[in-house]
């Protein structure tokens, strides 16, 4: 071998992913280079341009920018120009030399044999992603802070119907409306039209302060011809204008000026402050189910405020949770009220995503119920709550499950010990069917009632399921077949029939994280639910690298993100929301992104297939 490829093969072996290479590939690898340098400031790949090699900066440096902002710098053995070869495009980024540079070039049809045939470098390139990924995540989580909670419009912030009076009751009379119903005002209406406004600080300053009769009419104290809002405006106008004028109550007309409510400071208040935690307060307050489904209306309008408010997906997801939780809660506790105490103890559970705490607005429903072991699951009881609760959840936007995994299903509100038969079948007996259900059910956690009896139940089945390596077998081949809708070029797989074609299913690729990180628990027999803890837990035990447990725990939250961001634009146009994304609505870099965390989840996919035993 010339000095010049001795030099060159040195070299490449000593960094990576070269590093990896066989000997007799190393030696090869040089006659397939060339060398090119480049002066300082010029520039070698231009965005928008094709690129038919890799690069290794030998000496030197060079500055990937994307725009005016600097993606990267790669210095002395590092890489660029792979993205536009594996996605077979032109090249995205300017890439300019820094400083005086030598760089071994290697063109792409051997590139393209090196990331076929040794495993080790398709897995670097995958993972130089993992930076672009955290960029991207912080960029779509920009803080918008303080503009969404006033972009409420002001029908949102209606919650109870105005107390009103004629302008003709006496001032007494006026005083007691206002004391019987526990309100600060009173509308006072002629002929149907709103005509002023009484208030506590005009009883305070017209009234008393004055020492007038409260035996007078009410139309002698009142503020006439009130000050309005119309039913459209935003909560900004409604904030602008209490304290421009200095006062704290607002009547708000409709479109044919008829009133439709009144909006107070407090109602800004509570808007400005946290709506999740009124929302739970407001719910142990209702007595009725349709009390209970009018306040789930809120839900999606707290997910929209929180996407613009820089919350994470994870955080969103266990705000959705907890106010699903207390929908369910109140809705058990209202049918406990009708039905009479349980004949036994029991623990309603949530199941799938919802255990995990990473719900997010489209979605059915996944429950179940533990029973003691003296409780006799045939009592009609136990249906009739289920039911109860179920149809409350449809009402409140939460389809029923397809697969009847619901607590409705006699099957799903069994005994401790029923269950513990349940899952020692899918343990020792694994089939498809049972697969899917065990990959369901493994996801529980207590929601109400003797949280003790699933805590038990838990400890129990997880470490069952750990020493199955059948069913974990199984469950490896699940989690390698749920592939991310995107093809063997980096192009996005698209449906292409139906309501939701030239869209794209992101549900795919954020499940097939979820049920890769399931396997790596269940592995480790831990009973840890959320997604990125389990990873994490896999990440500790040595299960999975740093840097591949890191990559995903990223994509998995950027398509969350994405899904929920999608979701709330959905939720605020009033459309259902759904999972099905169209590319051509997202910018040039969330789809740019949104491939790289495709590709991380099937590079972690690949490296299931081929380290773990799995059942096709």
């Amino acid at each position: 071998m010339e000095v010049e490829l001795a030099e060159v093969r040195d070299f490449l072996a000593a960094h990576p992913p070269f590093d990896s290479l066989p000997g007799t590939v190393l030696d090869e690898l040089p006659t397939r280079c060339t060398l090119r340098y480049a002066r300082r400031g010029s520039l070698v790949l231009r965005a928008g341009l094709t690129n038919d090699r890799l690069f290794v900066v030998r000496s030197g440096a060079v500055d990937i920018t994307d725009g005016t902002r600097l993606v990267d710098r790669v210095g002395a053995g590092g890489c660029f120009g792979m993205s536009a070869l594996i996605e077979k495009a032109p090249t995205r980024y300017d890439v300019t030399a820094i400083e005086d540079t030598l760089l071994i070039t290697i063109p792409q049809p051997y590139v393209d044999d090196l990331l076929e045939q040794h495993e080790p470098v398709a897995v670097h390139f995958a993972a130089t992603h993992r930076e672009r990924l955290r960029s991207a995540l912080g960029q779509l989580q920009q803080p918008q802070r303080g503009s969404a909670v006033f972009r409420t419009s002001v029908r949102d912030l209606l919650r109870v119907t105005p107390v009103t009076a004629s302008p003709d009751v006496s001032i007494t009379e006026a005083a007691r409306a206002m004391a019987e119903a526990g309100v600060s005002s009173l509308l006072l209406m002629e002929h149907g039209r709103l005509v002023g406004i009484l208030t506590d600080r005009d009883l305070r300053r017209r009234v008393l302060a004055a020492e007038v009769s409260p035996d007078r009419p009410v139309r002698e104290v009142m503020t006439p011809d009130p000050v309005t809002v119309r039913a459209d405006a935003l909560a900004l106008e409604v904030l602008l204008e209490m304290t421009g004028r200095n006062i704290h109550h607002l009547p708000v007309l409709d479109e044919h000026d008829a009133v439709a409510g009144l909006v107070t400071t407090t109602d800004l208040v509570r808007l400005e402050r946290s709506n999740p935690v009124y929302l739970v307060t407001d719910l142990e307050r209702q007595t009725d189910v349709e009390g209970v489904v009018r306040l789930a209306g809120r839900v999606p309008r707290i997910v929209d405020q929180l996407v613009q408010e820089d919350a994470t997906a994870a955080d969103i997801g266990r705000v959705t949770a907890a106010l699903t939780d207390a929908l369910t809660v109140r809705l058990i506790q209202i049918a406990e009220a009708e039905l009479g105490p349980a004949p036994a103890s029991w623990c309603w559970v949530a199941l799938g995503s919802a255990a995990r705490e990473e719900l997010a607005l489209a979605g059915d429903q996944d429950n179940a119920m533990v029973l003691a072991d003296d409780a006799d699951p045939s009592h009609p009881w136990w249906g009739m709550l289920a039911e109860r609760v179920v149809a409350g959840l449809e009402a409140c936007g939460r389809e029923r499950c397809p697969g009847d995994v619901m607590a409705t299903n006699p099957r799903w509100r069994t005994t401790a010990r029923g269950w513990r038969r349940e899952f020692g079948r899918w343990s020792h007996e694994p089939e498809p069917d049972a697969v899917l259900a065990a990959a369901i059910f493994y996801d529980m956690r207590p929601v109400h009632g003797d949280t003790a009896l699933v805590t038990a139940l838990r400890d129990d089945v997880v470490a069952l399921g750990s020493r199955s390596e059948l069913l974990l077998a199984y469950l490896t081949g699940q989690a390698a077949r749920q592939r991310p809708p995107i093809g063997f070029f980096r192009g996005f797989v698209l449906e292409d029939a139906g309501e939701h074609r030239d869209t794209l299913d992101i549900k795919r690729g954020i499940s097939a994280v979820v049920q890769i990180a399931r396997v790596h628990a269940l592995r480790a027999a831990s009973p840890v639910l959320p997604t990125s803890e389990r990873l994490a837990v896999a990440r500790a035990r040595g299960v999975l690298s740093a840097e591949a447990a890191t990559d995903l725990i990223d994509a998995f939250e950027l398509m969350s993100y994405l899904r929920l961001r999608h979701q709330a634009e959905q939720a605020r146009q009033g459309l259902t929301p759904d999972n099905h994304l169209n590319p051509s609505t997202l910018g040039s870099l969330d789809r740019r992104h949104l491939r790289d965390a495709f590709q991380v989840v099937r590079s972690a996919q690949h490296w299931l297939t081929t380290r773990l035993p799995q059942v096709p």
